[in-house]
């Protein structure tokens, strides 16, 4: 193949919500495009996450794609909340609505990227055997993909069936089966909701307590349904002007000042009844993510009903937590109720670490508990765990894991990364901590646009190359630390700043300025002729390789 000859212009790794729009976004620009997939079928996280219980926290009229107005309102959604099928037939319709399965392909692994100075191209290598030649690399691999197995002695060991919630196997069958959950975050909580009812035993072994508020699901009533219809404009115009993005208005009102202790518990009630966890955290007042006063009459209000929910007295104690309310939100279907079944136990592993893992099951500092399936509800290597599965090196070899081992992984508005030219990631780290569809179209169109901007020079004969500067990354690495000062996530270990894998990096990993704020930024790059970004010709590209040696050597 002649030099600088290219098989697509842009390679999406990611056939989910993200490499899905990204897909559509560049065909109608009329560029050659391949999206590869390690799954069998599109949906990302949602063909892989099929555990019992899988849905979303968002509700369903803002948990789907903004663009295509016509079907907003003509897909059916039967509940406010979507379920994991109801997600995956979404995105497969979507699909096959606008004939993208064609540039697809699937059970297909990037195993390595490099880019190639000369010829400003991608060089990849796919698990299939083949190598591609592409302009544009475009990382759609999600937030929440690489699962993660806590590090427990005789892990291997157990003879029964052991499973992680990321991987669920179509044959399991856990009824009348002794099941034990390690694991009570939002996926544990969802499991754990959905089959209490169904097992002759289950032991929840809890590593963290969780403030969990109802979801709040029901079925859909068609007055409701065409009410949303007729508002579709105004819904997207709110959630795109919102902190979080859920499709509710935030509160303005701080917690101090209403004096009334009747009307302040009045207002979680009614958020307790209306139901989602950011409606609970961000509806009824505006400074329960970060006052320490407001967060704790939270936490007072979820103890509380734990308490009345929760017959069992014991349970009740070990299932309250007791640290701030700052990890996300969580709601649930009727998660408390289940502790009041006979058969469901509840293991505070803080109080009854876990030993080992036994050929019989668990054991803890004071049992065995014998079982017959395990399950790891026990989360992801979050932001950067697929990131250093594969092998993507820029300039000089640089890998993208070692760029970002001294400090965690950073990147410039959760897009670009110095020293990784023509390279763009969907929901990279730093990206905004909402509702995710919406994030997700907010860094599509920003890379739709940087790509077109590329494509623009490099057919008015210029070499065209899309790189962030290292000075654009550190100006928005102090935006992304300014807008979490105050927040007590900050103060609270959690996946959100890598807490919940040893040996991984304490280090900001989202923006928690809110959906608004970060539109904004945004627009504001572009309205300043993309500032932070720069397309290079080669004659400008020699001029700054020596200050670019400089900035690498400094932050290694």
């Amino acid at each position: 193949m002649a030099q600088g000859e290219v098989e697509f212009d842009a390679l999406v790794i990611g056939a989910g919500f993200s490499g899905i729009y990204q897909l559509y976004r560049l065909r109608e620009m009329g560029l050659s495009v391949k999206v590869i997939d390690m799954a069998g079928d599109v949906g990302g996280t949602w063909y892989w996450n099929q555990y019992p219980g899988a849905m979303s926290d968002t509700e369903s009229f803002v948990y789907r794609f903004s663009w295509d107005k016509e079907d907003l309102r003509n897909y059916p959604w039967s509940h406010h909340y979507v379920k994991q099928p109801d997600v995956l037939a979404y995105l497969k319709h979507v699909v096959e609505r606008h004939d993208l399965r064609k540039h697809i392909q699937f059970e297909t692994e990037l195993v390595s990227a490099k880019w190639d100075d000369i010829s400003s191209l991608w060089r990849v290598e796919l698990s299939t055997g083949k190598t591609l030649r592409i302009r544009y690399l475009v990382t759609a691999l999600g937030l929440l993909s690489k699962a993660n197995f806590p590090d427990i002695p005789g892990i291997d060991s157990f003879q029964g069936r052991k499973v992680h919630t990321a991987k669920w196997p179509e044959d399991l069958d856990i009824s009348g089966k002794r099941v034990g959950v390690i694991g009570c975050g939002s996926t544990g909580v969802q499991v754990i909701t959905d089959i209490a009812s169904k097992v002759k035993s289950l032991t929840c072994f809890q590593r963290h307590p969780q403030y969990s508020v109802p979801s709040g699901d029901r079925p859909v009533d068609p007055s409701y349904r065409e009410w949303v219809n007729e508002n579709y404009e105004g819904i997207f115009e709110q959630v795109k002007n919102s902190a979080v993005g859920f499709g509710f208005v935030e509160s303005q009102k701080p917690y101090a000042s209403v004096t009334s202790p009747e009307e302040r518990e009045a207002i979680f009630e009614s958020l307790w009844q209306q139901g989602n966890g950011f409606r609970f955290m961000f509806g009824g007042f505006n400074d329960i993510a970060n006052d320490k006063v407001a967060n704790e009459a939270a936490c007072a209000f979820i103890r509380k009903k734990i308490r009345e929910t929760v017959r069992d007295p014991e349970k009740a104690r070990k299932l309250q937590p007791h640290d701030y309310y700052a990890r996300r939100p969580l709601c649930d279907g009727g998660y408390f109720e289940q502790f009041n079944r006979e058969h469901v136990d509840i293991v505070h592993l803080q109080e009854t670490p876990i030993v080992s893992i036994t050929e019989k099951g668990v054991q803890t500092s004071d049992k065995l508990y014998e079982l017959d399936v395990l399950v790891f509800a026990t989360g992801f290597d979050a932001i950067e765990g697929n990131y250093n599965r594969v092998r993507i090196q820029g300039r000089n070899a640089l890998s993208l894991k070692d760029y970002w081992d001294p400090t965690g992984p950073t990147s410039y508005l959760g897009v670009s990364v110095p020293q990784f030219p023509n390279l763009f990631m969907i929901t990279g780290p730093q990206g905004p901590f909402t509702n995710l569809p919406p994030a997700i179209e907010a860094h599509v169109d920003l890379i739709s646009r940087l790509i077109s901007r590329a494509e623009t020079a490099r057919k008015d004969g210029q070499t065209a190359i899309i790189e962030a500067t290292p000075e654009a990354e550190q100006q928005w690495l102090a935006e992304c630390e300014k807008a979490a000062e105050g927040s007590l996530f900050k103060e609270t270990a959690s996946w959100i700043f890598g807490q919940n894998v040893p040996g991984k990096k304490y280090a900001l990993r989202f923006y928690f300025g809110g959906l608004k704020a970060f539109y904004e930024a945004v627009q504001n790059v572009i309205d300043n002729d993309y500032a932070g970004f720069k397309p290079f010709s080669m004659s400008e590209r020699e001029d700054q390789q020596g200050d670019e040696t400089k900035v690498l050597s400094a932050r290694l």
